[in-house]
């Protein structure tokens, strides 16, 4: 969970460095640092305690040097500090490694390297990386060697990036279980843990596969295996426009990703509808129409808010296509030895396509014989490349670290695979044409619940100074209001639990109180009526209720409500959690949260 940038070539290292951990902060933002080979000999390092503007103003004018590594930290061994801060150095201050990932041995290593005379300055596990290259980089050895000589000894995942200031010729990077990209420039060469680093730079990516190192050069790369075996990988080029790594002149990244859902919505839709069989083009999934119909149960998998989209596809499925269809947390499916059937279809479910625990759930499921399908946002990740088949979202880059657009993008690839999957199965082209129509209009629907930000904004700045709230929805606004609930926790840190409003009544009805407001999805369906009577059980205990709703129930039952457009009935919660995502976003503005960068979070969780 946190961000590495390297550079080799004619210019100064520095300013890329620099710019490329800005882009990077998303993925940790505790602390920072650069090393770079000096023109002249040595290592100059740079790191700091803070953000990557505390580092870049602590970075003196002549900080030269054409190779360089640097890192943004999102800590798991030790506290934020300069010492604990990458990048990490040897005794003799030779070797400089940056990583992300766990070294599960770390303390094994340590003894060992501490027996050997090695010094530590730090708490992390990385730092044994640099003790142990070093040792392993005797006189006449090349880096390379010494960086997979001492792979060799550790357990634990890794995306590394080595410098040596008696080879600056070169920066070694290796991946195990955490994303490495390799950036092909003019006689310069870039390498990050996301291309988001590398797009104002190049379009020519490489992504590593797990096991596999490269010795980058400012003319050019090199790819081999852990037994110094070459690979040949080919670039691929990415569609990311430098733009939409900028805020576009809002106040934060996440409003700007908020409020660009219609546009995200129909990349993801785009070439997908077919009006005339009223189905869904799906030619990703590497899956006839006679594989599919043997298809007896669906299990999605992803973690947070992907496990929410994955509850919602979970009753597409079911729904449209009457296969029954369940989503599970990767990270407790990964541990718990689940029995792979070959009739199931997995799908694993990614923004970033890296996610460590979902990573391993499909590497388990593939181990056992399992089919699994990816549902990303991020072409060439690692979870895209493990898998069978699947849907790219086409969301476009998702800079916050709360998701929005791609959470909804993920919800209309489920319903475009439901859509795919109910015309193979019984559903009747009739209602095929109403699920192709409800999406069609699905954007100018968003943009209509957007139009009602301002009014939200008031809404949320009455209720930020709540000790808490409760969501809660029944059945397909079950997963809205668990959703909604993260939402507000993760970015404005007010305390929220979210419940089926179904059990209510037995139990978390005891905690309703005046001071305790509820948020209430309540759509015009068949279950409208018991929605209103839980609304009646909460008002009668003095409660607040905030209505989430197609229609303004009766005053009596609500205190506020947001009214959204209606879509079909699968469709529905879509545009209901369009109201939390603006909710828990102004909430978090009244209150002075730093929005894009909530505490003890990132991005793209590659660590256990």
């Amino acid at each position: 969970m946190c961000g590495i940038v390297a550079y080799i070539g004619p210019k100064d290292a520095t300013p890329f460095l620099l710019e490329g951990l800005a882009r990077l902060e998303y993925r940790g933002y505790d602390s920072a640092g650069v090393a770079v080979a000096g023109r002249t000999g040595g290592i100059k390092l740079r790191k700091v305690k803070g953000r990557v503007a505390d580092l870049a103003a602590a970075v003196p004018a002549r900080f030269k040097g054409g190779t360089g590594i640097g890192h943004t930290r999102w800590a798991t061994h030790g506290v934020p500090s300069d010492a604990n801060a990458h990048p990490h150095l040897d005794n003799a201050e030779r070797i400089a490694v940056v990583h992300n990932g766990i070294i599960e041995n770390a303390d094994e290593l340590r003894a060992k390297l501490t027996a050997d005379g090695a010094v530590f300055r730090s708490e992390t596990d990385t730092e044994v990386l640099s003790h142990l290259i070093a040792a392993h980089a005797t006189e006449g050895v090349e880096l390379e060697d010494a960086v997979r000589a001492a792979l060799g000894r550790v357990v634990g995942t890794y995306g590394i990036a080595v410098l040596d200031s008696e080879q600056p010729d070169r920066i070694v990077v290796a991946r195990n279980g955490s994303p490495i990209v390799l950036g092909i420039g003019e006689k310069e060469m870039f390498a990050a843990s996301d291309v988001s680093a590398l797009v104002r730079y190049t379009r020519q990516v490489v992504h590593l596969e797990d096991g596999e190192l490269a010795t980058v050069r400012a003319d050019g790369f090199r790819t081999f295996t852990a037994d110094a075996r070459t690979t040949h990988r080919q670039p691929s080029t990415v569609d990311w426009e430098i733009d939409s790594f900028d805020t576009g002149g809002y106040e934060h990244y996440l409003l700007k990703e908020i409020h660009e859902q219609p546009t995200s919505v129909e990349r993801t839709l785009s070439g997908r509808l077919d009006e005339r069989f009223s189905t869904a083009h799906l030619g990703g999934l590497n899956l006839d129409a006679r594989e599919l119909r043997e298809i007896r149960r669906v299990k999605i998998l992803g973690c947070g808010s992907a496990y929410y989209a994955g509850e919602m596809g979970a009753q597409l499925i079911e729904e449209l296509a009457r296969v029954p269809a369940h989503s599970e947390p990767a990270s407790e499916f990964r541990y718990r030895n689940p029995v792979i059937e070959a009739d199931t279809l997995y799908v694993a479910v990614s923004q970033s396509g890296e996610t460590y625990d979902t990573l391993a759930a499909v590497q388990e499921i593939k181990r056992k014989g399992g089919r699994v399908l990816g549902v990303v946002n991020t072409v060439g990740s690692a979870i895209a490349r493990e898998c069978d088949g699947g849907i790219y979202l086409h969301a476009g880059p998702e800079v916050s670290v709360a998701s929005t657009k791609a959470f909804t993008s993920t919800v209309v690839a489920f319903a475009l695979l439901a859509l795919h999957f109910g015309r193979i199965h019984d559903l009747s082209p009739a209602d095929g044409r109403r699920i192709v129509s409800a999406l069609q209009a699905l954007p100018d629907q968003i943009r209509e619940v957007l139009d009602q930000s301002e009014a939200i904004a008031e809404l949320a700045a009455e209720y930020a100074g709540s000790a808490g709230m409760m969501f809660i929805g029944r059945v397909r606004g079950y997963p809205v209001a668990r959703e909604g609930a993260q939402k507000l926790k993760e970015i404005s840190y007010v305390h929220a639990e979210a419940y089926p409003a179904s059990e209510l009544k037995h139990g978390p009805l005891a905690l309703i109180s005046p001071e305790l407001p509820t948020v209430a999805l309540v759509p015009d369906d068949e279950l409208l009526d018991k929605n209103l009577t839980t609304l009646g059980e909460i008002k009668a205990r003095s409660g607040r209720v905030i209505a989430v709703a197609h229609k303004r129930p009766e005053d009596r039952l609500v205190d506020h409500c947001v009214l959204v457009p209606k879509s079909e009935p699968e469709l529905d919660p879509l545009l209901l959690n369009i109201p939390l995502q603006l909710l828990a976003y102004h909430a978090a503005v009244a209150l002075g949260r730093d929005v894009d960068k909530p505490r003890n979070l990132a991005k793209s969780v590659t660590v256990e």
